[in-house]
Formats: structure tokens, C-alpha cells, sequence
């Protein structure tokens, strides 16, 4: 099977990747294509000590799905956090924190920038024949800009600002913008910006930050910045929602953090079908968001491009 392979923050295409079996309950999938992720980068930069196939974004068709063959060539979306069903965070509700959890691409188990890869069948869900692939794929991102709508609430007369204009950033903002509240989306890239002011969403540089008035305030930067600027607009007795994950440390005035009575909330993966929702009605754009596309053959140089300054979302494409 060909795949790509990071070991020891080197990234490698591999034809000799054996291709996964399905364990009782999963699915195998043939990957039709997938995108790469700020954490996947960070992967690479050594975010977290993973060797395997990375990425955790994709769109497929299940190609075996033992005693569910209802699945079989179904169009799917997976859901990325595979649970146990039985420790304490299970049974509790948590299925996302499982003590003994895998991670497509990230924890314990092989990802999407390969032929196939294996999820269980309770993790997929069937894509919308309106929505086609290259939009599908932004569905794992999307669920994760909408966890913020299951964290904190937002509503009209709530003044929320979005630190950060990337990919994931311009997804928080679009589904923040159907809520109704006073939305202001800060960055310090005039291109991608001028993408959400297009959809008649307010903008600003960084530069021209003004502090102190958000009720909320999403930190979506992808570097250590992030954090102190989302605190510099939010007012006391605000929520923070941190959204990236990165290598290294952040620098924080933590005395502000307790003067002001901040609350802090991490946000991380989100629910699936809504994200298709939103997709299959058009309430959401992602296509301006598509800078290039690659064949797996070439996913090294894919990631290489991915990780320019001002690049969004690079797409791979697995070959039939």
C-alpha cells in the first residue's frame, strides 16, 4: 500500500505500508482524498511523538465493512477519536478524553494520507450526495469550529472576537457569524481576511487591536502569540477558547488571567453532523479556502507547500 510516513519528524512515501485489516466493528476505507491539518504540521515540527501515517481529515469509500456490509461503498466522514466504551471518561459521557484512546494520524493508529485506513463503523458518517469531496473533507474541521457552540454559549448581543484568520479560523468565524453576535475576526493577513469580509463579516489587522471589550474571544493563531492577544480583548469575566495546538509554550500575563477572572476553555474535535449540515445546505463556503491539490506520490512536497507563510488548506488526492 502506498502511504505517507513520518518517523523521527521525517516525512517519507512508503509502497510497502502494509494495508490495515478491520477489527471486529470497524470499517476499512479507501481514502479518496485528504487535507492537511495545522497539527499535522506541528506532527512534523514534533508536536507530539508519533510515528505512522499522519492526517485525520479525509473523505472515502468504505471498501469492507465486516457484518455491517450495509456500509460497503458508502461516501463517508469519520470521526477521529476511537474510544474504548468501558473506562471511567467513557462511561462518564467523554468519549473524546477515553483513557485508552487512538487518534487517526495523531495517537496510536495510522491516518488518511494513505490508500486506506480503518475506523470503526459507529465513527462514520455517510456524506450528502450534494456535497462533493473537496468540500467533505473540511467536515473533521468544521465539527471542530462548531465544538465552541457546545462549550460556551453565543448568541445575539454577545461580542466575539476570533484571534487568527487561517483555515481553522476562517471556519470558527463562518459558523460564529450564524449565531447572530457581534463578530470581529483579527489576523494579519490582508488576503485571507479580505475572504470573510467578502462574506460581510467585520475584519481587523492585529495591529490595530483594541482591548478589553469581548465576551468571548477564540484564539484559532496556531502559534504562541495567540494566546496573549486573545487575552489583551477580552473584558473581565470573559471566556478565552483556545483552539490551537502547537509546539512549544505559550507566554501568558497569567496575573491578568486571575485579576480579570478569565475563563479559560480548550475546544478541540466537534460533532459531525452538523458539520455535514452545514455543508449540504451551503451555510458554510470552504472552497475559497482550497490553495492547491497534490497526488499521494507527491505528499511530501505537499506538506512542504502546506507549510509556506499565508497558505490554507492543501488537499491530497489518492489515486483509484
Amino acid at each position: 500500500m502506498h502511504a505517507l510516513w513520518l518517523e523521527a519528524q521525517t516525512l517519507r512515501i512508503r509502497d510497502d505500508a502494509p494495508r490495515p485489516e478491520p477489527a471486529p466493528g470497524e470499517a476499512r476505507v479507501r481514502v479518496v482524498k485528504a487535507g492537511i491539518c495545522n497539527t499535522d504540521l506541528e506532527l512534523v515540527r514534533g508536536y507530539y511523538p508519533y510515528t505512522g501515517v499522519p492526517g485525520h481529515e479525509f473523505v472515502g469509500r468504505v471498501a469492507a465493512a465486516p457484518g455491517a456490509e450495509q456500509w460497503q461503498g458508502r461516501r463517508v466522514v469519520g470521526e477521529i477519536n476511537v474510544s474504548c466504551g468501558a473506562c471511567a471518561a467513557c462511561t462518564a459521557g467523554r468519549r473524546t478524553h477515553c483513557e485508552r484512546r487512538t487518534v487517526v494520524g495523531i495517537v496510536g493508529r495510522n491516518g488518511t494520507f494513505a490508500e486506506y485506513l480503518t475506523l470503526p463503523v459507529a465513527n462514520l458518517y455517510e456524506v450528502p450526495d450534494g456535497v462533493p469531496d473537496d468540500a467533505a473533507v473540511f467536515t473533521e474541521p468544521l465539527a471542530a469550529a462548531l465544538e465552541i457552540q457546545e462549550q460556551v454559549r453565543v448568541g445575539p448581543g454577545d461580542r466575539v472576537v476570533v484571534v487568527g484568520n487561517g483555515k481553522l479560523g476562517n471556519l470558527v468565524a463562518q459558523t460564529l457569524a450564524l449565531t447572530g453576535c457581534t463578530l470581529k475576526v483579527i489576523g494579519r493577513n490582508p488576503a485571507r481576511l479580505a475572504l470573510l469580509a467578502a462574506r460581510g463579516i467585520d475584519v481587523g489587522l492585529a495591529a490595530d487591536l483594541v482591548g478589553g471589550r469581548a465576551d468571548v474571544a477564540v484564539e484559532c493563531t496556531g502559534n504562541e502569540e495567540g494566546l496573549e492577544l486573545a487575552r489583551r480583548v477580552v473584558r473581565p469575566r470573559g471566556t478565552i477558547v483556545l483552539k490551537s495546538t502547537y509546539r512549544g509554550r505559550a507566554s501568558l500575563d497569567v496575573s491578568r488571567i486571575v485579576v480579570d477572572e478569565i475563563t479559560l476553555v480548550g475546544s478541540r474535535c466537534g460533532p459531525f453532523a452538523p458539520a455535514l449540515a452545514l455543508l449540504a445546505e451551503g451555510r458554510v463556503d470552504v472552497a475559497p479556502l482550497v490553495h492547491a491539490r497534490f497526488p499521494l506520490q507527491d505528499a511530501v512536497a505537499a506538506f512542504a507547500e502546506a507549510a509556506r507563510p499565508g497558505v490554507l488548506k492543501v488537499l491530497v488526492d489518492v489515486p483509484p
